[in-house]
C-alpha cells in the first residue's frame, strides 16, 4: 500500500510506502529525505512520533492512512 499525502512543508508529497509482499517500508519525507523499515509496526511507530495530522493539506488523509497502516 502506498500513501501520497500533501505537506505544507514542500511541494512535493510525502510518500509512505508499506509493501508485505515485497517486504518494502519506507517513507519519502517533505525535504526529500528518507526513512527505510524492517516491519510495518516500525514504520508505523516512526509516523505517530514524528508527523501530525496538521502538518498535512488534509488531515482526514492522514488519520485514514494512519488506521490502514494500523491493520496491517
Amino acid at each position: 500500500m502506498e500513501f501520497s499525502l500533501c505537506s505544507f512543508d514542500s511541494r512535493l508529497p510525502v510518500e509512505v510506502t508499506a509493501d508485505e509482499d515485497n517486504g518494502r517500508y519506507m517513507i519519502r519525507k517533505a525535504d526529500t529525505s528518507g526513512e527505510v523499515f524492517n516491519n510495518s509496526a516500525d514504520l508505523l511507530q516512526w509516523v505517530k512520533n514524528n508527523f501530525r495530522e496538521e502538518d498535512f493539506c488534509d488531515p482526514s488523509q492522514f488519520r485514514s492512512m494512519l488506521e490502514q497502516l494500523e491493520e496491517i
